[in-house]
């Protein structure tokens, strides 16, 4: 089965139509985070995710990890979906359940080492989608995506077997050279990706396009 895919750092309307028209199922929108690309501010997200129709989900990347203060960004975000790109305590995601019931939470492992599958079984029975991505939660300034790089497949495709059949994205790097590749050896339910198809930080409709074509191949 063909994954979905995720555009991510989507900055404007303008680019949540590009992405939707090349044929993405979900975008993301990138909320205040210590570091890296895509960044919006919390009204261009709420704009975007209003524009946007059903069924095209829309998640909101967040570095909180308090179940309060997250439920109260995605209530002024209005998207669909909560993407945790940092740790967020089981307890608090248990109460997060209480305080958003409805909404799909994605849990963001990033993928250093062994360590990383037992990270990802531990949090699966909380959530309901796991994102594999290529960031460092350990620097002094966190890492928590958005780095396009490439992490360790083998170990991706360790993290999927360990909790399937819940849903496993994959990001990190991915670009129409390397996509097919990557789903043969991963077999993801998603693909997620940003700097992979965009120039110059702008979504391009040309990378879009080439990197659908090579999804299908």
């Amino acid at each position: 089965m063909t994954p979905v895919v995720k555009i991510c750092c989507i900055a404007s309307v303008e680019e949540a139509r590009l992405a939707v028209e090349a044929g993405a199922a979900a975008l993301g929108l990138v909320s205040a985070m210590p570091s890296g690309p895509g960044v919006i501010a919390d009204e261009t997200i709420a704009e975007i995710a209003a524009a946007v129709p059903p069924p095209t989900r829309t998640f909101l990347l967040t570095c909180r990890t308090d179940a309060a203060a997250i439920a109260a960004q995605h209530a002024a975000a209005g998207t669909t979906t909560l993407q945790l790109v940092d740790h967020v305590p089981h307890a608090e995601l248990q109460a997060l359940r209480r305080l958003c019931p409805g909404v799909e939470l994605v849990q963001v492992i990033h993928v250093t080492g062994e360590a990383s599958i037992a990270e990802a079984q531990a949090v699966a029975p909380y959530v309901d989608a796991i994102l594999l991505d290529s960031g460092n939660p350990a620097l002094a300034v966190k890492e928590l995506g958005g780095t396009g790089r490439r992490h360790d497949w083998a170990i991706s495709r360790r993290i999927r077997d360990a909790v399937w059949p819940l849903p496993l994205f994959l990001a990190g790097g991915l670009n129409p050279a390397n996509v097919r590749r990557a789903v043969e050896t991963v077999q993801p339910y998603g693909l997620d990706l940003c700097s992979g198809v965009r120039c110059e930080g702008r979504l391009d409709d040309r990378k879009l396009a080439a990197f659908f074509a090579a999804l299908q191949e």
